[in-house]
């Protein structure tokens, strides 16, 4: 079996909480198995756009990018579009929308779309496993688009 090296941390640069919470840590790290601390990452939907991968897996995390569509003229469409996306990408990655962790949904015109987007978001969360979640107006990356949503969920 081979060992993991320790990592090297220069504590000075840490005021004492600090320092001792890292300690901590470490200390905890080094008792729990090695496949927690796994340095592979996957990287899913690498051939959609050349910026960005769309979902990143590591460590037991599934990270997915900001969905959005353009298709859909209305906010209803352009959220259950955007989350079929999230269920694809989700199922890719081994995972499903009962493992959410966190949700970060920016609407163009909160004002006009939160109502109508959030009844498609309740309809389609599973009401056992909410994530946590935060909603806010942006202004997205093309006049057309409504709503982009970004999760995390678990692989457990």
């Amino acid at each position: 079996q081979t060992s993991r090296p320790e990592p090297i941390i220069m504590l000075r640069s840490f005021n004492p909480i600090a320092r001792k919470a890292i300690l901590t840590a470490s200390a905890s790290a080094s008792r729990c198995p090695k496949a927690h601390f796994s340095s592979k990452i996957i990287r899913l939907g690498t051939d959609v756009l050349p910026t960005m991968s769309q979902a990143v897996v590591h460590n037991g995390i599934v990270y997915l990018s900001g969905q959005v569509d353009g298709t859909a003229e209305d906010v209803v469409g352009q959220t259950k579009n955007v989350l079929a996306k999230v269920d694809k990408y989700l199922g890719e990655a081994g995972t499903d929308k009962s493992k959410l962790l966190t949700s970060t949904i920016w609407v163009k015109d909160i004002e006009k779309d939160f109502g109508a987007m959030n009844e498609v978001w309740n309809s389609w969360i599973d009401p056992n496993n909410k994530p946590v979640r935060a909603t806010t107006e942006a202004s997205l990356a093309a006049p057309n688009m409504l709503v982009e949503i970004q999760v995390t969920a678990s692989l457990d």
